[in-house]
């Protein structure tokens, strides 16, 4: 092959394996429907509520993430938009790995399948952290984009839009904050990243600091901490980015000790072969931030498991200190590092061996997790919402005051879903502000939710008469009441007084007959979000005219001679 269509072949071949690798990885969750699997929650058309922009009684866990989405949703459909942000994230984020990993294609692609056909990615699709997974996607575009910084301070078209795909939560966002202050900071390029993380990740920074005073989590910590992976020890599992807290989510390739144990000891020989090379390659500052980013990540994922009281007493005490209950989330900081010093050390044992045995090193970790193809074996399938669903939100609209979801359970298993446990997608399927239950029942155990309004929605279900219920849901704000009659019977189910608007076969939709007192939003927290806001949103508009400015003179047409 001449020299040109190895350099073609060399850009070109990573793009087209990430894009192997994302379409095998998720089979069937690319088809019609929509992914519905634990915390991921997608409907065709999300509305855009006050609650999504951090002005709901509980803590915004979900901002500006549901509000992006809802956003978005207008302009691509909410089935399309899913497939894309899964599709899009996993290629990224290979594509990203290879460009950290040199210019040898071995080391190129057995990075992208690291990066990729990881137990992180597969597990945390699988439980639906799905701003998780686009913060892991950019955060080797965030290592290079720091590297760039260090020499020309000037913001781009890409930094911001990398900052606000990685921050639509808070860990990915302090995560994403970490990776570029690390490898990035300088004193003339550290006041301009500060002001652009401080814009990325101000929605849920300013509502954060609204909900100060109920800003508290369970002190459950050992719950969620870093865990065992069948007979591989909690701190080995996160060695190869395992170790979450939910065991529903963990192939059975994992759980066995040989596989798990063999990937280990080889991610680990190549790894000491690989870093004298990457650190000559990246140089010192690179590779020392590489370094202290993995370990921290890896540490926050072992303080979870080996001191969860402490961890629980965070949570319980500090405001955000919730943040480092899961602490396995925590290990997407080990990854670029992980995936560029093992291509590194194929790399070199590939100048050993023939040139297409080395290539072959990239199929290494598949046969380490082969039951995680087409979507873990065919259990990520998408699903179709009930027709019912549809009439009902058309006839509540946007209802009067918030809306209430009865049985009063966070988590359900519909059949329409093939039987798959999700975070109740009702709410988010009508249009209202809405109060769910968030208490979590994990292990036996009952985890105590963090909107403050639960409580009393309780004791308002609790009351003798169906009057008296609705007069005390309507004084907490809730003027309609939603009841899934596909599921079984929670202990609330008492009925309450109204005026049903919708009733099928399978849902039906009660306005309350009584004086809803509308939540009062303090108006200094109107001031803060529209501030917190708008910087989002500048950021955005920075990436565009950036881009425009960038793209423009390459489209400008010279006039003709003559």
């Amino acid at each position: 092959m001449t020299g040109g269509g190895t350099a073609v072949l060399r850009r070109a071949a990573p793009a087209a394996w990430a894009t192997v690798l994302a379409v095998l990885l998720l089979g069937p969750a690319l088809g019609p429907g929509y992914l519905l699997t634990y915390d991921m929650v997608w409907v065709p058309d999300l509305a855009l509520r006050s609650d999504f922009l951090g002005l709901g009684s509980a803590l915004p866990r979900a901002v500006p993430s549901d509000a992006v989405v809802a956003v978005l949703d207008e302009v691509v459909p909410g089935m399309l938009l899913q497939k894309l942000m899964l599709l899009g994230a996993l290629v990224t984020g290979g594509v990203g790995a290879a460009a950290l990993a040199g210019s040898a294609l071995s080391a190129r692609l057995v990075a992208v399948s690291v990066y990729v056909w990881s137990p992180f990615v597969i597990e945390r699709l699988w439980i639906g952290h799905w701003p998780l997974v686009l913060c892991w996607a950019v955060l080797p575009w965030l290592v290079r984009q720091g590297v760039r910084l260090r020499e020309d301070p000037r913001v781009g078209s890409t930094l911001p839009v990398l900052l606000l795909i990685g921050s639509l939560s808070a860990n990915a966002g302090l995560m994403a904050a970490a990776t570029l202050l690390a490898v990035g900071a300088t004193r003339r390029s550290t006041p301009r990243m500060v002001a652009l993380l401080l814009a990325a990740n101000a929605p849920w920074l300013v509502a954060g600091v609204l909900h100060v005073g109920e800003a508290r989590s369970s002190s459950a910590g050992a719950v969620f901490g870093l865990d065992a992976e069948g007979t591989l020890p909690a701190p080995v599992a996160a060695l190869t980015s395992g170790g979450i807290w939910n065991a529903e989510v963990v192939p059975d390739s994992r759980t066995q000790l040989l596989l798990p144990l063999v990937l280990t000891l080889v991610i680990g020989a190549l790894a000491v072969a690989g870093y004298r090379p990457m650190a000559r390659r990246l140089g010192r500052r690179t590779t020392t931030a590489l370094v202290v980013l993995w370990a921290i990540g890896y540490a926050v994922a072992i303080v979870s498991w080996a001191t969860p009281d402490l961890v629980g007493w965070l949570a319980e005490t500090l405001p955000a200190g919730g943040l480092l209950r899961d602490g396995s989330r925590w290990l997407a900081l080990c990854a670029p590092l992980t995936a560029v010093v093992v291509a590194e050390g194929a790399t070199r044992w590939a100048g050993r061996v023939p040139q297409r045995f080395a290539v072959a090193a990239a199929l290494v970790p598949l046969a380490f997790m082969p039951d995680a193809a087409w979507g873990v074996g065919g259990t990520l399938r998408p699903a179709d919402y009930p027709d019912d669903w549809a009439v009902a939100r058309s006839e509540l609209g946007d209802g009067r005051g918030d809306l209430l979801v009865l049985p009063f359970t966070s988590y359900r298993q519909p059949a329409w879903n093939h039987d798959h446990k999700v975070l109740d997608p009702l709410p988010r399927f009508l249009e209202p502000n809405y109060v769910v239950n968030d208490e979590l029942a994990v292990d036996g155990r009952i985890i105590a939710g963090e909107d403050p309004r639960v409580p009393d929605v309780l004791d308002a279900l609790a009351l003798p008469s169906a009057g008296e219920r609705a007069d005390a849901l309507g004084a907490l704000g809730i003027g309609a009441v939603a009841r899934d009659l596909s599921q079984p019977v929670a202990g609330y189910e008492a009925p309450v007084a109204g005026t049903v608007v919708h009733r099928g076969a399978g849902l039906e939709v009660t306005l309350l007959d009584v004086t809803v007192d509308r939540r009062d939003t303090p108006a200094e927290w109107w001031v803060a979000l529209l501030a917190a806001w708008t910087a989002y949103v500048g950021l955005a508009a920075v990436a565009v005219a950036n881009l425009v400015r960038r793209v423009a003179p390459r489209m400008a047409v010279r006039p003709r001679d003559g």
